[in-house]
């Protein structure tokens, strides 16, 4: 055992150095060196401290120990950066005779990807005594054994190594035999028990000895083996091995019971004493139980399994021939084990992003990848591809490590995903390939925006319509996802009519409908032109526009209205028709018109009720009123005609008009018969009482201008008269006489009538009476007063 201030001292004793590595991605090195045994928690070493690193660095990087077979022995202190012992580490059970025995792993740690390589040396500890594998051994030995007959004895077994290890052995009693050590080429001592003094089996049939194996430790500790010694009878000739060293080589995995070497030796005793036996004197731990020997024929046979990578990759046995007499003779094998690809190459994932964004800058890191192959040579070397028809690739960033980096632009919209494939392949024959896959998602960047399927709409509304009503839905498709491809619709504001779009539009800013707002109008309106953005909810978020024209579509929401003839509250108009018209005579037209659009629009006219149905008819389409025969004295001189005027909508709509036609020659029979013309009580007594009115202050009105124009007459005349008596020369202001006017009166019926009226100044009141009368649209009567007090008026200028 080892005391625990020594145990102290050679914790102390870390040998440490750092060196940058050419790889640019192994940033250092260190070393540290500590004794088997230590406790569980003990320091191994300040790693952030020899390698330089931040202990915040440690923490944001998550530092972690990547190994394939140290993690069970050493642990990583992220809050004070330091290496401790996981759990006890037995050099002996680590690492066997190897020498030195080192563990050996790597600090990796993220953002950015850094990886230090960390070796710590196991030292030994003289905790192990050495041991024979055999409590006693027995020899029959001839007494006539010559002084210098040898004699192999098993060696000793110390799991140390150094100078813990085995370092002598010691004989007792020493009366006939000495005890020799030999050492060999892998630094193992055989041991020879060599006779120095000759046997006599007459005073000494039987001797005990006592082999003491002694190791170098401090304190020392020994193991014993006792030798028992029975003198045979004489037997002078030993035998002896053809050659000292025998060399073979045998494959790894090869099955049990294969042979793998041949030894002989010779005897040139006869009889029992020259009949050899072969056995296995000595063998390295390694090899305990791996091969056995025909005690007769000497062949070598394979007994266990061996592996080149797991196992030892040469052994070593010691073969013993031996008489029936007790003389032998040994010889060494060396066997070497022959490398086979047996391995494929192994693909550990250190660190993997995922997803990651599709604007990625190519060379970007994705994956770190370690890979090893426990072949040697050729069959260890390994080659690592990716397929070329992806945007990526593999990058050797140090000794069987691998980066998998980006190598092209990425499209989420083209892929969103990657099936990342890696094959590793070694250089043996046949060769070894391993597959890893990586599910490599590529998230999503706002790179493109909403986009409508056509950048002009047309909508269609029918006029008339309710206040949010829906015209049209508009669909923006956005090639991102998730929020990114969350589209809000929105009216663009403008002016329309002079007041915003949204006084007339609405736009849901889920669904992209947009609704009207108010009900419209065609007559007023037809058309409007909108502008409606698509956004997404990306960040910063981006739009498109779309046109959206708005068709007023008319409804047959408006009755023809008829322009000529005109109607009048209580006037009547009469269309002239004389007696000598002839079939296809135009007696008038009716004109109409329809503010609506399109069939809507379209008039037919129909002549609905008729005095004589038979002398009349109205054009269709022109509205056009003919004779359709040639008038006679019988006919009516008064003609009601009732025409109504429809339009093409569905359900049409339709406007009447009366048309009075006189059939006569003359304008006085006219007005014979049309003064009793069709009129009720209370509309005659009420204009009989207008026009007397009219009448009596026409009168007075004239009277009173009479009055005005002969006392100016006499006013003058005294002015001109005192003038010429007082002799003066006043110049005279010459009397103009007053201007003239035309007055165009024209009426339904076609005579026209003018009158030449002279104005005086005085009697502009009976001018403007005149000129009113003139314009009322009475029938008949009225007409005929007009003249009447016109012609009157001329008479008395």
């Amino acid at each position: 055992t080892v005391s625990s201030a020594e145990l102290v001292v050679r914790t102390g004793q870390v040998l440490l150095f750092f060196s940058v590595l050419s790889l640019s991605s192994v940033l250092g090195q260190v070393s540290y060196s500590i004794p088997e045994e230590m406790p569980r928690g003990s320091l191994v070493g300040n790693m952030a401290r020899d390698f330089g690193l931040d202990v915040k660095r440690l923490k944001s990087g998550k530092a972690r120990i990547f190994t394939r077979d140290s993690d069970e022995y050493i642990e990583l202190n992220n809050e004070r950066g330091v290496l401790l012992i996981k759990n006890r580490i037995n050099r002996e059970d680590l690492c066997g005779q190897t020498t030195p025995c080192a563990l050996h792993f790597q600090i990796i740690l993220e953002n950015p990807m850094e990886f230090y390589s960390v070796t710590i040396e196991i030292t030994d500890v003289n905790d192990n005594p050495p041991s024979f594998e055999k409590n006693n051994v027995i020899f029959k030995i001839s007494e006539s054994a010559v002084s210098g007959a040898k004699f192999i004895l098993d060696r000793a077994v110390d799991p140390d190594v150094g100078s813990n290890g085995l370092q002598t052995y010691k004989l007792e009693p020493t009366d006939n035999f000495v005890v020799k050590l030999h050492d060999q080429a892998d630094g193992t001592k055989n041991v020879e028990m060599v006779l120095e003094k000759p046997l006599d089996r007459e005073k000494n049939e039987h001797l005990s000895l006592i082999l003491t194996a002694v190791d170098g430790g401090e304190p020392q500790m020994t193991g014993t083996m006792q030798i028992l010694i029975t003198v045979l009878d004489v037997n002078d000739n030993a035998p002896v091995f053809t050659q000292p060293i025998y060399k073979a080589s045998i494959n790894e995995n090869a099955p049990v019971g294969t042979v793998v070497a041949t030894v002989t030796a010779t005897d040139e005793d006869h009889g029992s004493n020259g009949r050899i036996t072969y056995s296995i004197s000595s063998v390295l731990d390694n090899a305990r139980g791996l091969f056995e020997v025909n005690d007769e024929s000497g062949e070598i046979r394979l007994k266990g399994n061996v592996d080149y990578e797991k196992k030892a990759k040469h052994y070593e046995i010691d073969i013993e021939a031996t008489d029936k007499g007790g003389l032998a003779d040994t010889s060494k094998v060396l066997i070497e084990v022959t490398d086979l690809n047996d391995n494929a190459p192994v693909i550990s994932i250190i660190s993997l992003s995922n997803p990651i964004p599709e604007d990625s800058a190519p060379d970007t890191v994705i994956a770190m990848l370690n890979i090893k192959d426990l072949d040697s040579g050729k069959n260890g070397h390994v080659r690592c591809f990716i397929s070329p028809d992806l945007p990526f690739k593999i990058k050797s960033s140090s000794t069987n490590f691998y980066s998998l980096m980006s190598d092209d632009v990425l499209d989420r919209e083209t892929m969103p995903e990657y099936n990342i494939t890696i094959t590793t392949m070694d250089e043996g024959s046949p060769p070894y390939s391993t597959n890893k896959t990586i599910h490599l998602r590529i998230s999503d960047v706002n790179d493109h925006a909403p986009m409508f399927p056509q950048p002009f709409l047309t909508a269609f509304i029918a006029e008339n319509n309710s206040p949010g009503m829906s015209i049209i839905s508009l669909k923006a498709n956005d090639k991102d996802s998730g929020n990114n491809a969350r589209i809000s619709y929105f009216l663009e504001d403008s002016q329309l009519n002079g007041m915003s779009a949204s006084a007339f539009f609405s736009v849901n800013a889920e669904s992209g409908e947009i609704l009207a707002v108010r009900s419209f109008d065609y007559e007023q309106t037809k058309e409007f032109h909108i502008r409606v953005k698509a956004q997404d909810g990306g960040s910063p978020p981006l739009s498109s526009n779309v046109s959206v024209k708005i068709m007023i579509q008319d409804q047959n929401d408006n009755p023809p209205q008829v322009l000529y003839p005109v109607q009048t509250g209580g006037s009547l108009v009469a269309e002239m028709v004389p007696r000598s018209a002839d079939v296809g005579y135009l007696v008038t037209k009716v004109v109409a018109v329809d503010v609506d659009s399109g069939q809507n629009a379209w008039l037919s006219y129909k002549l609905q009720k008729a005095t004589d149905r038979a002398l009349f008819e109205v054009g269709l389409q022109n509205g056009e009123i003919r004779t359709i025969r040639q008038v006679t004295d019988k006919d009516a001189v008064k003609q009601r005609l009732t025409v109504i005027v429809e339009d093409n909508g569905q359900p049409s709509r339709s406007a009447t008009v009366i048309v009075n036609v006189a059939v006569a020659d003359s304008f006085p029979e006219v007005l014979s018969e049309f003064t009793d013309f069709t009129h009720d009580k209370e509309y005659n007594d009420n204009l009989t009482f207008y026009l007397v009115l009219a009448l009596a202050v026409v009168s007075f009105l004239f009277i009173t201008c009479l009055v005005v124009i002969i006392s100016v007459k006499i006013y003058r005349w005294r002015r001109e008269r005192l003038f010429y008596k007082a002799g003066g020369n006043l110049p005279v202001i010459p009397y103009y006489p007053p201007l003239y006017a035309d007055v165009g009166a024209t009426g339904t019926l076609k005579p026209a009538f003018s009158y030449e009226v002279t104005l005086h100044s005085p009697c502009f009141i009976s001018i403007f009476f005149a000129a009113f009368f003139t314009l009322i649209p009475f029938f008949d009567i009225h007409s005929f007063i007009l003249v009447y007090l016109s012609q009157f008026f001329n008479i008395l200028d």
